[in-house]
């Protein structure tokens, strides 16, 4: 009975492991980082530094959360950053017109999800590509951005609350970490206990089966691209805030950044597979690969170079450990 007993335990273990393997290898990883860039610079470990890291990493961990969603059903939105930089720059308009940063902060928080809806819909009711959607919707929505700005910087002034949002500290914590893990929180919670977050996983696992069975399959995959331009929306209010003003040019390169933290959190693209938390640690790992580099006094221009690589490495990984797993299960089975 005890050998049993040790057997059973065994393979609840090893199952375990097994099932929860993307998430503790990208913790492995992010704790590897964190004593790497300790050893290397005297302050990357002082509270100011680990704060600034988690102010700047907010927009990005917004965003990767609703990237998750999109990329479970099979989907991608590589126009995240170029809807950012337009609602960034449309707030800043705005607001220097005298309008109320509240009432400026509800119409930008609409046009986030118009924008998702309307790259939704050529995605899951016209049949076209997501890659080429958001492809174009990246070139699109940056192009009306620097049109609207000229390619200026355009100032925010007199608007001490909406700066707030994006210096102000709750309990010595920044607010726009405050913030992002309040979504992240309720991602969680909708992907893993509500109705909804299992019909986007049936929907990345087999959208045909799911439609047959009953599910919305076509509105399951609109409502993913609704989410991530509201998440854009909110991204794109914090930057605004925090550094006083709007731009075209903001957030150059930010769909390589999310992407690279779902991915790197064990999220499959091919659909089907994701993790709340894996996203929020890959989202940490690459905010403290960028921060420890440059207080290594390495180039930042390299950190593209690291989070390409992470990319890379993270989907072979990725393809690797499901792989093994599927493996592991089926012998155990048979």
């Amino acid at each position: 009975m005890t050998a049993y007993t040790e057997r059973g335990r065994g393979s609840r273990v090893a199952d375990f492991f097994g099932e929860h393997a993307q998430v503790l290898s990208i913790a492995i990883f992010f704790l590897a980082c964190m004593i790497f860039f300790s050893i290397g610079s005297e302050t990357f470990f002082t509270l100011g530094n680990i704060l600034n890291i988690v102010r700047q990493a907010a927009p990005i961990l917004i965003v990767a959360i609703a990237m998750t969603f999109v990329i479970i059903t099979g989907g991608i939105d590589l126009s995240v950053g170029s809807q950012v930089a337009l609602v960034n720059a449309v707030a800043a308009i705005i607001m220097a017109t005298g309008v109320p940063w509240p009432s400026v902060v509800i119409g930008m928080i609409v046009l986030g999800g118009f924008m998702g809806l309307v790259q939704g819909w050529f995605t899951a009711y016209q049949g076209i590509p997501a890659f080429i959607v958001t492809l174009a919707g990246l070139s699109i929505l940056r192009g009306l951005a620097l049109y609207l700005t000229q390619g200026y910087s355009i100032p925010i002034k007199d608007a001490p609350g909406f700066f707030a949002l994006g210096r102000g500290e709750i309990l010595s914590f920044p607010i726009p970490a405050v913030i992002a893990v309040v979504i992240a929180i309720l991602g969680y919670v909708v992907i893993t206990a509500t109705k909804y977050g299992r019909q986007v996983v049936a929907v990345g696992s087999n959208a045909e089966a799911a439609r047959r069975v009953g599910m919305p399959a076509k509105w399951i995959i609109a409502s993913v691209y609704i989410i991530s331009g509201v998440a854009c929306a909110v991204a794109g209010l914090l930057i605004a805030a925090r550094l006083g003003s709007g731009s075209s040019n903001a957030a150059v390169g930010f769909e390589l950044q999310v992407i690279a933290a779902v991915v790197l959190g064990g999220t499959s693209l091919m659909g089907g597979r994701g993790t709340i938390l894996g996203t929020v640690l890959g989202t940490l790992t690459i905010a403290v690969i960028g921060n420890g580099l440059i207080l290594m006094h390495i180039s930042p221009f390299f950190t593209q170079i690291v989070t390409g690589a992470i990319i890379l490495v993270a989907i072979w990984l990725n393809t690797r450990i499901f792989t093994a797993n599927f493996h592991f299960r089926l012998g155990r089975k048979g």
